[in-house]
């Protein structure tokens, strides 16, 4: 099974990083509205990132390093992948 670290855009312009073993699905969940609460008033939301992990602990580990960097900083990091 493959893990994912993802970063979405939210329709305000926000960023949301999260972790999933199933990134269709999530991305999904979010957007009907059962996702994490911070999303749920910033709907629709685009995948714009994911890396994939073998080990949901690595996967966990890089959201938590997603999560730290600056807005600038994670729109310069979609804009490489």
């Amino acid at each position: 099974m493959k893990h994912y670290a993802y970063i979405v855009e939210c329709a305000d312009g926000s960023y949301y990083c999260g972790y999933t073993n199933n990134l269709e699905k999530r991305i999904a969940t979010h957007n009907s509205g059962k996702g994490a609460k911070y999303t749920r008033s910033r709907l629709p939301v685009t995948l714009v990132y994911h890396e994939e992990f073998d080990s949901k602990e690595e996967a966990m580990s890089r959201e938590w390093h997603l999560k730290q960097l600056s807005h600038d900083q994670k729109k310069k990091l979609i804009s490489v992948k």
